[in-house]
């Protein structure tokens, strides 16, 4: 194939206006009006077929199919959408492969008129026969009386709502027959992603392009996203088209307007994430908020109305400038961002404050925003169809200090119903954060339902502790009054009341212990000293400091008079770190070199993502799984 501009992708993202009407001195296309015998139906059925300028019998063209909605029919695209006008634009501006292209009428039926009630049964169950109506009556009829290419690569299919949702199910599952595939928001008809993609390697090798597009305020548009999550998820690359509109000819001319552009042509893949005009509202967001806006490459669109404001920043660990419009509205894309939870601020005139469009959440030492990014590896914490625990906010008198102290207890589907006692975690967070961190930013209830369901994890109880102690004056851990302190609220206070409250085994092969950072400092003091009463200790994105002999050293001292003690008891010593970039890293090399020199046995796992939320999601699914067995 040649490098001229007819097999180029498409520059512009979005149909100019006005390129849906009819301009002079351009050469155009033919419509004809033509009848084919189906076998499948019993009768002659109708369609629209379009032929480019200058179709000559002596060439071979690819072929589109695009298919129209639940009340339409073959003549709904041209009554609606002016689909050979903008095809003809499309020619005179050399953007587009020479195509024939085929609109029948979807509803395979005797009596298929756009008629009485069009979604009665029978009429809605035509348009999965038209399937095979297309395959073995209409493909064969175009091939047979046009000069058409008659293979996979040059035949692809399109359509708008049930057309779309048509489109996907025949052209996904007949990857034999066509490479290009096109669903304009697509109606409930459309299959699950995992029945339209059973084999997701299989995809990859065989579509040339997949396209999925919808207007942002169109009812149906959750149809579209549920299949776009699990293309990325499955690494599928396709096109996630979102613009503003419903469900309405303009979204759908809008789509046959790019959709056309790439078809029969060289594509990109790496470049596919680009092609869209807004993101999907991040899943953080407040209600019915629509920024943030997450793109299909994980940039982030960020808005926020502040008139006043001489300058607005976003500060997501890199600054963002903001550039305001003449509304007042401040609005900045982001670079790439990486996958999972990670908090931010909006920076107004230098202040630090929370964005009043997405739920906050207390981290950072203070209230803050913050944003979900997609993960396609983070199915492990995705809400499921499987039995679901239960989160309790629980609080109690802590003597020594005289003050109320409260903990999340996550119980296990079936606790209430059960009589048996569990196993129990206790988890720790870190520093700027308190008790529910765990629950919320570390999704602990979701990622155990998901394990005990696939029965990877045995089902236990994790009580969620706040590690902020009293009059710490400043990052508890650092200090070993602090750290002694929070030993003793531990085992006087947060433990008898647990073993007093709920059902829980009492003996230290069903007890364990986990923090993360700051937490994993409190783990290491407190479980190492204890190991009679935990079997299991998770460090997260921690160590003792390298640099703090003073609390370092003592620390070390104990582990070697009894090493053999700490080994002997401890079946689980797991050591965990978010990879060079994890700001805990070097002292955890530093502190793990020590146990090798004084015979601490301990497991190590790196997950690459630094000293993050997303990390900690994974070190939790990972020590779970070892847990009580």
């Amino acid at each position: 194939m040649t490098g001229s501009t007819a097999y180029s992708q498409p520059i512009e993202k979005e149909m100019p206006t006005g390129f849906d009407q009819v301009r002079t001195g351009i050469a155009t296309g033919k419509l004809d009006s033509v009848q084919y015998e189906s076998k499948t139906v019993g009768t002659t059925r109708k369609a629209l077929i379009y032929t480019p300028p200058g179709y000559s019998k002596k060439k071979k063209y690819p072929v589109l199919y695009l298919l129209h909605g639940i009340g339409g029919d073959e003549k709904e695209w041209l009554r609606g959408g002016k689909p050979q006008v903008i095809l003809d634009n499309l020619y005179a501006e050399n953007k587009l492969e020479p195509m024939i292209v085929v609109m029948p009428n979807g509803r395979a039926m005797k009596d298929d008129r756009a008629v009485g009630n069009v979604f009665d049964k029978d009429k809605v169950e035509a348009f999965a026969t038209f399937e095979k109506d297309l395959l073995t009556d209409l493909i064969p009829f175009v091939e047979k009386k046009y000069s058409v290419l008659k293979d996979r690569e040059h035949r692809a299919i399109a359509g708008l709502s049930m057309g779309g949702g048509q489109s996907l199910n025949f052209g996904l599952g007949n990857l034999d027959k066509f490479a290009w595939v096109g669903g304009f928001s697509s109606a409930p008809n459309t299959k699950k992603p995992e029945e339209l993609v059973p084999n997701p390697e299989e995809a990859r090798k065989q579509l040339k392009l997949l396209w999925i597009s919808c207007g942002d305020n169109d009812g149906l548009i959750t149809f579209s996203k549920r299949t776009h999550d699990y293309l990325y998820e499955n690494k599928v690359p396709h096109v996630y088209y979102i613009e503003p509109g419903v469900h309405d000819f303009k979204v759908w001319k809008n789509g046959l307007f790019m959709f056309s552009q790439f078809l029969f042509k060289p594509v990109d893949v790496a470049s596919l994430t680009k092609f869209t005009i807004l993101g999907t509202p991040a899943s953080t967001n407040i209600r019915s908020a629509k920024y943030p806006q997450i793109l299909p490459d994980n940039r982030v669109v960020f808005r926020v109305k502040a008139p006043e404001a001489q300058k607005v920043q976003i500060d997501l660990g890199k600054k963002y400038a903001m550039v305001k419009d003449t509304s007042g509205f401040w609005t900045v894309t982001t670079d790439s961002v990486s996958r999972g939870f990670h908090y931010y601020s909006l920076l107004i005139d230098g202040v630090a404050v929370v964005d009043p469009a997405s739920e906050t959440f207390y981290g950072m030492g203070r209230m803050a925003s913050g944003i979900e990014i997609p993960d396609r590896d983070g199915s492990y914490y995705a809400l499921k169809d499987n039995p679901h625990g239960d989160i309790r906010v629980k609080r109690y008198l802590s003597k020594p200090s005289n003050t109320w102290r409260e903990m999340y207890v996550y119980t296990p589907p079936g606790y209430d119903q059960s009589a048996e006692k569990y196993p129990v975690l206790y988890l720790l967070h870190g520093g700027g954060e308190d008790q529910r961190g765990w629950a919320t930013q570390g999704r602990t209830g979701v990622i155990l339902d998901n394990l005990i369901a696939e029965k990877k994890a045995k089902p236990m109880v994790v009580v969620m502790l706040d590690g902020n102690m009293p009059n710490a004056g400043g990052l508890a851990g650092f200090n070993e009054n602090v750290l002694r302190a929070f030993e003793s609220e531990l085992k006087q206070n947060a433990i008898p009341f647990v073993e007093s409250n709920f059902r829980v085994e009492t003996d230290a092969k069903n007890r364990a212990l986990a923090g993360l950072s700051m937490g994993g400092l409190q783990t290491l003091y407190a479980g190492i000293k204890n190991t009679d009463l935990f079997s299991s200790l998770g460090v997260f994105s921690s160590g003792w400091f390298a640099n703090n002999p003073k609390l370092s050293d003592p620390q070390y001292e104990f582990m070697k008079t009894n090493a053999a003690t700490i080994n002997g008891n401890l079946k689980n010593l797991w050591i965990s770190m978010g990879g060079k970039e994890d700001i805990a890293h070097q002292n955890c090399q530093v502190m793990m070199k020590k146990f090798d020199d004084l015979g601490i046995k301990y497991q190590y796992s790196e997950y690459a993502g630094g000293h993050t939320w997303p990390v900690w999601r994974h070190d939790l699914f990972g020590f779970a799984q070892v847990l009580f067995k």
